[in-house]
């Protein structure tokens, strides 16, 4: 403990702070990467006019009290002060839409991943550049808004990304890592930064209205490593407004919430994968070299080192799950029975391992938002069965977690089937595998591939960006990435992995085939409620 207080007093840690979609994150680590304090906050998106949102008044009160509650934990158990750190690290949710004028004033409400009212867009440039472009992707954003004849156009000086955007108000400079670049605008792997000629096809495409050349909207581009400014006094006042916490320390390159977890878990090698589950639920495979052919399914991004990654994304993952955990939980306290969430979720999830593997004719769908792979620009969570089924708790609950899974397999299999790749490993982190064996389990048989989750990665995003920031700070003379991450991180790091049980994988193939002929049914339900 004594080591550890000097440790924080000498500022030989590092902190990272990640904005998921449910909760922002801040996890501090000492010299053995190992975290030592950890502080979070609570929040939700919100649906306005018929938009997913954030509002940046809740981006700040959210970060001021999850540091507030970092510091009393570093109180609480170091019996010190959180003055500084070796370095700092911000990540957040990927993609979106953050518009600023040229006196830093947001133009319009910050519209996040989790839209999909950007089809023409993504449509349009897909087919421009030849490259699939998300509905999510900021460039799908700025377009759309440009086609729909938005007035903030016109006075459009700065875009970024959640992340770029709270790294802007630390330090004063307007730059990302490139794997939260990699999900604005296209990425060339071999300069590191905006694909040149795809640049040139946007400006030529908006000509004449009114938008400025789009290399100057977008921000920097900086790989893993570099020294993305330093914490001004300003920005360690909006972090800490009881003005404890000093200016003047280093921040690493803003990341996506995708490159933290490829870090978390660490995936960031060629041939290497994860899959991060929480309100979403995407995989991300490194590749060895280019994909034949565009595919809608995949998104093509990169590393935080900047290495070519395959990302299969999915908007809806864990919350119809969650919701439903909620239903439990309520009928319990009905019956006076009083029981915390993760003892709820323990038992719900265990009882689907004796679940029937094919669904035993359930059927769920776990559409809150549209979601773009299966072609559905909005979405309604729904629970149906056909007669004769049984329907009891263990293959209901087997049915909902398949349900998570379901549409992240229709993308791997592009992959796998369609292209070949090859996968040496893949990693899953998030909170749907906190349960041990059972998500993890049921990962394996979906992809016929078999899943590790590592003991390190439990704090999830906000500890791969402090990975991040203590790469920064610590990295050796020419090392890698990679190199840090296999050499002083995860060495000698416990795994635990899970094989595709046969009868599991055949069972997932079963139920596949049941939910892509229901696909109409959900489609059905978008159109008629």
């Amino acid at each position: 403990m004594t080591n550890l207080r000097e440790a924080i007093d000498q500022g030989r840690t590092a902190l990272g702070i990640e904005l998921g979609s449910t909760r922002i994150k801040a996890v501090l680590i000492g010299p053995d990467h190992e975290a030592i304090a950890t502080g979070s906050h609570d929040w939700e998106n919100q649906f306005v006019d018929r938009v997913w949102t954030y509002s940046l008044e809740a981006v700040w009160a959210g970060l001021q009290d999850c540091f507030a509650k970092l510091a009393a934990d570093v109180r609480a158990k170091h019996g010190t002060e959180l003055r500084t750190t070796g370095a700092l690290g911000v990540s957040a949710m990927m993609h979106g839409y953050l518009a600023f004028d040229a006196d830093g004033e947001l133009l319009t409400p910050f519209r996040t991943w989790r839209n999909t009212n950007t089809g023409d867009a993504s449509e349009a440039l897909s087919d421009l550049f030849g490259h699939n472009i998300p509905h999510r992707w900021s460039i799908a954003h700025l377009y759309q808004a440009i086609l729909n004849g938005e007035e903030h156009i016109g006075r459009l000086a700065h875009v970024t990304t959640l992340a770029g955007y709270v790294h802007w108000k630390l330090t004063g400079r307007q730059v990302l890592g490139v794997g939260d670049a990699s999900g604005m605008f296209p990425i060339d792997v071999a300069t590191g930064t905006y694909d040149a000629g795809m640049l040139a096809q946007f400006d030529e495409l908006v000509a004449g209205r009114g938008v400025p050349a789009l290399a100057g909207l977008l921000p920097a581009v900086l790989p893993a490593g570099e020294t993305a400014g330093t914490l001004t006094e300003a920005g360690a006042a909006l972090l800490d407004p009881t003005g404890v916490l000093l200016a003047g320390l280093p921040l690493c390159p803003p990341e996506g919430d995708a490159g933290t977890g490829m870090v978390a878990t660490n995936s960031v090698a060629r041939r290497t994968g994860n899959v991060s589950a929480g309100t979403s639920i995407f995989a991300m495979i490194v590749l060895d070299g280019p994909l034949s052919r565009m595919h809608p399914e995949v998104d093509l991004v990169t590393t935080p080192a900047g290495d070519l990654v395959a990302m299969v994304h999915c908007n809806n993952g864990a919350s119809e799950l969650n919701s439903w955990a909620g239903l439990f939980a309520e009928f319990a306290t009905a019956l006076g029975v009083r029981a915390d969430s993760n003892t709820i979720f323990e038992t719900l999830f265990r009882s689907a391992l004796a679940g029937a593997p094919d669904g035993g004719g359930l059927m769920a769908f776990n559409y809150l938002s549209g979601e773009p792979i299966t072609r559905l620009h909005e979405g309604r969570p729904l629970f149906l069965r056909e007669p004769g089924s049984t329907l009891d708790l263990a293959t209901f609950m087997r049915t909902q977690l398949y349900s998570a899974l379901a549409t992240l397999r229709i993308g791997m299999d592009v992959l796998q089937k369609a292209e070949s790749v090859r996968l040496d490993r893949m990693f899953a982190h998030g909170g749907l595998f906190k349960t041990q064996g059972v998500a993890q389990n049921l990962l394996a048989a979906a992809i016929n591939t078999p899943v590790s989750v590592g003991d390190l990665a439990g704090e999830g995003g906000a500890w791969g960006i402090a990975i991040l920031a203590a790469f920064l700070s610590g990295r050796k003379d020419g090392q890698s990435l990679d190199q840090f991450l296999n050499n002083d991180v995860f060495a000698g790091t416990q795994l635990d992995t899970a094989a595709p049980d046969p009868v599991d994988v055949a069972g997932f193939d079963a139920f596949m085939r049941r939910y892509i002929a229901a696909l109409p049914v959900q489609q059905a339900a978008v159109e008629h409620s």
